[in-house]
């Protein structure tokens, strides 16, 4: 199963596999076209933001190196955790991922056990997205995956029953943090230890 999804994710084929949060659709971040067919997949505006899904902080650094200074010390003090990232992206990295402020990304740290541990670790970082259809509600357990998304897949990775609740969505990138997206951890743990950090500038 992993070694099928992982072959899966190197050749740019898209995948199911089970986040920290929801089950979650991945594919290689390093190319365009196997983004916009997760995108496709999911019936979603291939400009919607697709965020970087790291293995481990160090890796993500690796994929962003200008995570540095204030947005450096951001990621470390959050991440891993239940939470998406939107940082400042000044060498516009992965536009086939950033929509349409190419100038910023959306990153996440998981943690992880299992099966998607096993997963993330062997390929590093993935491009990942809910597996659910546009607008439709998240994957708790890989039954409610939608059977024409599952079926799409090169593999399905089953990782048991999750907790439900997707990441909390943080936007950094201005003045002020911006809180998108209310989720599997309350905003106010998130920005409690960011206001130790003093303002965050604008990207």
């Amino acid at each position: 199963m992993i070694e099928a999804a992982v072959a899966a994710i190197r050749a740019g084929k898209p995948v199911v596999f089970p986040a920290d949060t929801v089950y979650g659709l991945g594919t290689t971040p390093y190319r365009p076209e196997p983004v916009e067919r997760l995108a496709r997949l999911k019936g979603r505006d291939v400009f919607q933001p697709t965020a970087l899904m790291a293995a481990h902080v160090d890796m993500l650094f690796e994929c962003v190196p200008e995570l540095r200074g204030r947005s450096g010390k951001i990621v470390s003090a959050l991440l891993p955790g239940p939470y998406t990232l939107v940082l400042p992206n000044p060498a516009r990295r992965y536009r086939w991922m950033t929509g349409t402020r190419p100038d910023t990304i959306g990153v996440r740290v998981p943690e992880l056990s299992g099966p998607g541990a096993e997963l993330l670790a062997r390929v590093g970082a993935v491009a990942a997205t809910s597996a659910n259809a546009h607008g439709g509600g998240d994957a708790r357990r890989l039954d409610d995956v939608p059977e024409e998304i599952r079926k799409a897949c090169a593999a399905v990775v089953d990782g048991g029953e999750l907790p439900g609740t997707a990441s909390t969505v943080i936007d950094f990138t201005g003045a002020e943090p911006v809180v998108l997206r209310e989720g599997a951890a309350p905003s106010s743990e998130a920005l409690e230890p960011v206001r130790e950090l003093g303002r965050v500038p604008s990207r």
